[in-house]
Parts: structure tokens; C-alpha cells; sequence
């Protein structure tokens, strides 16, 4: 994509793609709570910081790579970022200011460091993460790497913790007995549109 097809978020946007609590439009950037910006071009979202009800947040398909000014939407629950060009994620205190937060979906992006995701585990009611189709998924022990520092996960990448999984051990060689995946558990974190 060439870089001059690509904004920046504006006020005005948001507010043509934002909900209020009433799930009606509003004029004021505070009262947002829904906000879908999915597919608009964006590469950056710096007016977010002025969110700060915001609730569930949709920047899906878009060029993001730095999220930073949702430090200030506290309140979010949701937060869909898939499909970004996102590599690294912010710092430890960045997810534990976003306490509200349970499913974060992060897949198709190019995340492939472990020490991004160890970021996430200050997020303390992340429960649903995805993470599918970035490099990192594709590395060697992946899940349990993930599931064991986020011990607050519920799901991941479309399929349930099992209790297995979440033993915190750190051993997760070739002589580990653990069950890894469950195939019969699986949860559609990410809903069909």
C-alpha cells in the first residue's frame, strides 16, 4: 500500500463511526463507547486518547503499527487490532492500565517476539486473546509460552485453556507429557462478519 492512500484518524471520524451508551451518535468524543474503524486505511489513532469511555474498540484491517493512544481508554473490554501491521506491543504499564480489558485480538499482524506478549501479562482479566497468523505462532512451543505467561487466559487462538496446559511448568521439551492442544475444546473467539 502506498503510503499517501493511507490517514490518520480524525475527530470527525470517530464520531461518524462511534456509538454513545444509548447506541446512538454523539457529538462529543468522551460519550463514545462503540467505535469500528475496521478497513478505513489508518495508520495512526492518536485522537483516541480523547476515548475515554470507550468500551469495545475495533481498528481491524488497517496499518497500525503503535496503539499508544489508547492508554487512556481504561474502560475498554474489547479490543480488535487483527490484521494491523503491528510488531511490537506497548509496556507492562500500558496493559495494566487497560484492567477492563478480556479479549484482545491481535491476529495477522507481525508480532514474533515471546518478550511482546510477556507484556500482556499485567493485563489482569485478559481472558480471550488471539494471536494466529503472526510470526510468533509459528514458533516452537508458542502456546505454552503464551498460555504460561498469561496466567489469566481463558482461551487462545480459538481453543480453551486446558487445565493441563495452564500447569506452570517451565519444561515444555520433548519429554514433557503435557497436553498441548485439545481439539474437542474450541471456542470461537473471533465471531464470523
Amino acid at each position: 500500500m502506498e503510503e499517501r492512500y493511507l490517514v490518520s484518524a480524525s475527530e470527525d471520524m470517530l464520531l461518524a463511526h462511534g456509538r454513545s451508551l444509548d447506541n446512538c451518535r454523539t457529538a462529543e468524543l468522551e460519550k463514545l463507547v462503540i467505535l469500528d474503524l475496521s478497513k478505513q486505511l489508518l495508520r495512526q489513532v492518536k485522537v483516541l486518547a480523547s476515548c475515554s469511555a470507550l468500551r469495545s474498540c475495533t481498528l481491524a484491517n488497517n496499518y497500525l503499527t503503535d496503539v499508544a493512544a489508547l492508554r487512556s481508554c481504561v474502560h475498554v473490554v474489547t479490543l480488535d487490532l487483527h490484521g494491523n501491521q503491528i510488531q511490537n506491543l506497548p509496556d507492562l504499564e500500558f496493559w495494566r492500565q487497560l484492567g477492563s480489558l478480556k479479549l484482545l485480538y491481535l491476529h495477522d499482524n507481525r508480532i514474533r517476539s515471546v518478550d511482546n506478549i510477556e507484556s500482556l501479562s499485567s493485563c489482569p482479566n485478559l481472558t480471550g486473546l488471539t494471536l494466529y497468523d503472526t510470526p510468533l505462532s509459528l514458533q516452537k512451543g508458542y502456546r505454552h509460552i503464551v498460555v504460561n505467561s498469561i496466567w489469566s487466559l481463558k482461551a487462545l487462538d480459538n481453543f480453551v485453556v486446558s487445565d493441563e496446559e495452564s500447569l506452570k511448568i517451565g519444561n515444555s521439551g520433548e519429554g514433557s507429557r503435557l497436553l498441548t492442544l485439545n481439539y474437542t475444546s474450541t471456542c470461537h473467539l473471533y465471531p464470523a462478519r
